[in-house]
């Protein structure tokens, strides 16, 4: 019995004993809403708002405004290089009327940039690759390959036609290995390749005297394909296949009967007929 009581005295005297918290030890948290005692300052948190920069966001330009900018900067990065074409800048012509009408050549597309604004350019559908459904479908680009030891090389080939809808009208071909060079080309050889259209109302069945039409029946040949023009009362229309009505509406011509002999399936033929055959009008001396 002594034994065990001398134990359990070893046992509490090996104990640590725990140390007692007072109250007055724990820190005081303060609440939102106590006040604090004097001396002590209060410190407040504010959120830090950082100011949003406002973002400008650019409105998206239409294709006709984009066309116009780019030949704004090329008319202002233009040197000119010809007689003519320093006429033109110097402001000596302002009128491209009097440069056809005397027979001049143009040799810078940045004449008729300068002196026609507002020029609209369509391409022919002159490509082809195969439809959902069979059959062909129709793309403004044709693209070449041709073989090498490399491998193929292909090529893109536009046919572009430009006018004012006010009787100036010119068609060109061009080809590069990309299709925007292609497109480039093609409308810079239309540009130098513009014809003045005389227009009229020839037409027996109408007989109003405005230029709605051609003045007279007009004929034009390309390769195997032969088209024929001849003059068409108001309200008929373009009577003629849908890619010669491209040259004739950019042309200024709203009334025209036409007739196609040859393979039209060889569109590009089948424009430059109907360009020859407006072209061939000069033969004849109107008074428009």
């Amino acid at each position: 019995m002594v034994k065990k009581e001398v134990k359990e005295v070893e046992q509490e005297e090996k104990k640590i004993p725990e140390k007692e918290v007072k109250a007055e030890e724990i820190p005081k948290q303060d609440k939102p809403g106590e006040k604090k005692s004097e001396g002590e300052v209060e410190v407040e948190e504010k959120e830090v708002i950082e100011p949003i920069e406002p973002v400008l966001v650019e409105e998206e330009k239409p294709p006709e405004k984009i066309l116009e900018a780019k030949v704004e900067e090329a008319l202002a990065r233009w040197t000119p290089r010809t007689n003519l074409g320093k006429a033109v800048s110097k402001g000596e012509i302002t009128d491209i009327n009097k440069i056809l009408d005397e027979g001049l050549k143009i040799k810078e597309f940045q004449i008729v940039d300068k002196l026609v604004p507002g020029l609209e350019t369509e391409l022919v559908l002159i490509g082809g690759r195969p439809g959902k459904g069979g059959g062909i479908e129709r793309t403004p680009l044709r693209i070449t390959a041709k073989m090498h030891r490399s491998g193929r090389r292909y090529t893109s080939t536009a046919f572009a036609i430009i006018g004012n809808k006010d009787g100036i009208v010119g068609v060109g071909k061009g080809s590069g290995k990309e299709s925007v060079k292609a497109i480039e080309k093609a409308t810079v050889k239309a540009k130098l390749n513009v014809i003045k259209v005389p227009r009229g109302c020839g037409s027996w069945e109408c007989g109003c005297g405005e230029t709605h039409s051609i003045p007279f029946k007009t004929t034009g040949k390309e390769g195997s394909v032969k088209i024929i023009l001849l003059p068409a009362p108001k309200g008929i229309g373009l009577v003629v296949n849908d890619e010669s009505k491209k040259v004739l509406r950019l042309a200024g011509i709203k009334d025209v009967w036409g007739q196609s002999i040859g393979d039209t399936a060889t569109r590009i033929n089948s424009i430059k007929a109907t360009f020859n055959a407006l072209k061939n009008i000069h033969r004849y001396r109107t008074s428009k």
